[in-house]
């Protein structure tokens, strides 16, 4: 008994050993968008993708590796390079669309996230050549960027964060939680074709630099004065006829700053989502232990040089 258990041992050792692991590397490019102080239709802040401007949707591009680590979970890294944007004119909310703020945010995402496949199919067909297949997961983990809001103002693109516009100076660097589902063609056993949708939490309020409350003072500095406060751009009375267009207390008609009154919404952190298409390719190779014992790698065996033992009689 003792031997069989050991001989059972040795085989699952020198199988784990032997067997194959799976990387894919490949690039991304898709659509994205973001949840914060900028956006929505008439009612309140709505969570999720109730307040999304689908007029602001913009772009991201990225690369990523895949490494299957068990047969249902796999880990990957992934780089992004992605816009998100908004404008208080596309909102019918009086008090966003008399705020009058916009931004633009060209961030940097880093994250590493662990794919769990609740679905999957690896012979497409049913050919028994098991060369095409089909996955689908969920996806969580953790990832950092940085972010860097402009304001447009006079022609061109403003840095928002170095004015501090509502006197807090916060960090371009942060953490996020990034989550969602996804899903990949595998084509001749190398080529990816995938889906993914990923919702990524942020623990800042100010990828659109907007947060809290108007400066308690007014700026010094002129572009952040200017900034700050941008309802005196439109002139007119149509937001002083309306008690709605306070929401933000704004003031359209420049005669009062409304010093330290809410100017967004602090009690929810803002957030961006991507939808990607993806295309990677598949490794496949040996452990080290494989290679050095048996001395091939993808398959590939290496030329050894046979030694002729002549017999002596």
């Amino acid at each position: 008994m003792k031997k069989l258990i050991l001989s059972l041992f040795l085989v699952f050792c020198l199988n784990t050993s032997f067997s194959q692991y799976l990387w894919d590397y490949g690039f991304s490019g898709g659509v994205s968008n973001y949840l914060g102080d900028i956006g929505g239709k008439e009612k309140p802040r709505r969570d999720f993708v109730a307040d999304l401007k689908l007029a602001k949707t913009r772009w991201n591009v990225g690369g990523f590796a895949r490494y299957k680590w068990r047969p249902k979970i796999s880990l990957k890294l992934a780089f992004d390079y992605l816009r998100i944007e908004g404008d208080d004119k596309l909102s019918t909310n009086l008090g966003r669309h008399y705020r009058n703020l916009n931004f633009r945010n060209d961030m940097f995402d880093l994250g590493l996230t662990a794919e769990w496949f609740f679905y999957e199919n690896n012979d497409l067909g049913n050919t028994y050549r098991y060369r095409n297949g089909f996955r689908a997961y969920l996806f969580g983990g953790v990832g950092g960027f940085y972010s860097n809001p402009k304001g447009f103002y006079q022609g061109s693109w403003t840095k928002l964060r170095p004015l501090q516009t509502e006197g807090v100076a916060y960090k371009p660097f942060g953490v996020n939680i990034p989550v969602g589902v996804g899903f990949f063609f595998t084509f001749e056993k190398k080529h990816r074709i995938g889906y993914e949708i990923n919702w990524r939490t942020t623990f800042t309020d100010y990828l659109d630099d907007i947060s809290g409350s108007y400066p308690t003072t007014a700026p010094a500095n002129g572009a952040t004065n200017a900034l700050s406060n941008r309802s005196t751009e439109l002139g007119g009375s149509a937001a002083a006829d309306n008690p709605g267009a306070y929401n933000f207390f704004v003031n359209p008609n420049g005669t009062a700053r409304y010093a330290g009154q809410k100017r967004g919404d602090k009690t929810h952190k803002d957030s961006y989502i991507t939808m990607s298409l993806s295309y990677s390719y598949v490794l496949r190779g040996k452990s080290s232990f494989y290679r050095g014992r048996y001395g091939h790698f993808f398959g590939k065996k290496s030329k050894r040089r046979v030694r002729k033992i002549r017999a002596k009689f």
